[in-house]
């Protein structure tokens, strides 16, 4: 790849429209890479934030297929734990975070304090970006939990590894977060509770750097590769900026200071994307994050990450989506993205209409939708019908197939000459989607396409 080509490739990344996907969802599988891609392109997105559930497990015919496309792809890891421990060494258990009370969630959080934990992630980041050509690389979620997590319950690192760090550090016992009668209880030794303040944003700041930065890391073996940084921000009132340093440890500017990476991302927190109501424009909300930031690194681009479909009360639509990215630009947003491309509003919503049509032989048409459509409705004959001047043109199909979003007809009957193809009867995939309550769209009937001739 050309110098010109990468540094190309590495603007694009940082730059314009993007969208988050996870390979391991039912709508990715049994189709081609390429037809992932060309519905991803189709869709208007300029690069992609590959989620990495597993380091070990990528699918690296579409990664290529993406890059070969002219689509920078970004591995988007988690920092504070993992959704699979397949391929963990056997003392990983150890490697876990302790909270006030367990969540039982399905997700294991993973302590920063844990020097296994930290060696083993940084080896497998480094083997990640080494093994396959990923453009740009990012740690999500690298705080601590969580907001409002003291009342909660949902509040760690409390466990040994914590305590030991921070024994080690200062000198004196971690706050006591459960006592209210202790001497150190955190609400009445507000010194040592602004020492552990200072301790967990040390700690989030630190794991990431150690893995971008630190010997053997993902810069050492990849010099080449764009780095992103990754925050949360919330609309919580005057102190939301400090109560996300107080609860989870973040703090943007020190971070960004630390790493020094090509571009930062602010994650829309929970509280905010879980709104159903939550009006398309409310990153004007999070203005005091911008003006944190901005304030010690003026020239650093910036981006804005929303949710888009992760619970049902919150779907947000595709007009939502486009009045978002809107406002994020307005702002000077350089890039967002959003989580996960097929949960948006319009997977439910909109019916599958054809956005390309090539006509690749005399013999062979093939015909690109916005989105997954249904093999078994699109394989029925019946759904095409060719005109030529208003009259209707009998043929027999040799073959119809279906990859993803693509219909692949072939006749040896097809006219060489231009004709209108008429579809019906097409349907998108629910079985496929994220909720799987929603009934399928269909393709409006009457829908035409002219098929330019072959001579």
């Amino acid at each position: 790849m050309s110098t010109l080509f990468k540094d190309s490739f590495r603007n694009q990344a940082v730059s314009g429209p993007s969208i988050q996907i996870d390979p391991s969802f039912p709508y990715y599988q049994q189709r081609s890479p390429e037809s992932i891609v060309e519905e991803i392109m189709l869709a208007g997105y300029q690069s992609v934030h590959y989620f990495v559930v597993n380091e070990h497990v990528i699918q690296k015919d579409l990664l290529h297929a993406f890059r070969q496309n002219g689509i920078p792809v970004w591995a988007m890891v988690i920092g504070n734990g993992t959704f699979s421990t397949d391929r963990f060494p056997e003392e990983w258990p150890s490697w876990q975070m302790k909270l006030l009370k367990e969540p039982n969630d399905g997700f294991w959080r993973l302590s920063p304090f844990s020097e296994g934990y930290v060696q083993w992630k940084k080896s497998a980041m480094a083997k990640l970006v080494t093994e396959y050509p990923f453009d740009g690389i990012e740690i999500a979620e690298p705080y601590f939990p969580e907001w409002g997590g003291i009342e909660r319950g949902v509040y760690g690192d409390v466990g040994p590894l914590a305590q030991s760090a921070f024994r080690a550090h200062y000198g004196v016992d971690m706050p006591d977060f459960t006592n209210a009668a202790a001497p150190n209880y955190y609400l009445r030794d507000v010194q040592t509770y602004n020492k552990w303040i200072e301790f967990r944003v040390e700690a989030v700041n630190g794991f990431i750097n150690e893995m971008v930065n630190g010997e053997g890391g993902v810069r050492e073996v990849r010099p080449d590769i764009v780095v992103a940084t990754w925050s949360l921000a919330i609309n919580a009132g005057q102190d939301s900026v400090e109560r996300l340093r107080e609860d989870q440890g973040l703090d943007a500017p020190s971070m960004i200071e630390k790493v020094k990476p090509d571009i930062h991302f602010l994650q829309t927190h929970w509280p905010d994307w879980l709104r159903g109501d939550l009006p398309a424009d409310y990153v004007k909300g999070y203005q005091p994050f911008v003006d944190q930031i901005k304030e010690r690194f003026p020239e650093l681009p910036l981006a804005v990450q929303a949710d888009i479909g992760s619970a049902q009360p919150m779907i947000k639509s595709g007009e939502w989506l486009e009045t978002f990215s809107q406002t994020a630009f307005a702002l000077g947003y350089a890039s967002w993205t959003a989580y996960e491309y097929h949960t948006g509003g319009y997977m439910y919503d909109q019916k599958p209409f054809p956005m390309l049509t090539e006509r690749r032989s005399r013999n062979e048409i093939v015909i690109s939708f916005n989105k997954r459509i249904d093999e078994h409705s699109a394989m029925n004959d019946s759904c095409y019908k060719l005109w030529d001047n208003g009259a209707s043109i009998s043929l027999v199909w040799d073959s119809i197939a279906v990859d993803g979003n693509r219909v692949i007809l072939r006749s040896e009957q097809l006219p060489a000459a231009s004709f209108v193809l008429e579809l019906s009867d097409i349907r998108d995939t629910p079985e496929r989607w994220l909720f799987k309550d929603r009934p399928a769209n269909v393709i409006p009937n009457g829908t035409r396409l002219s098929i330019l001739g072959v001579y």
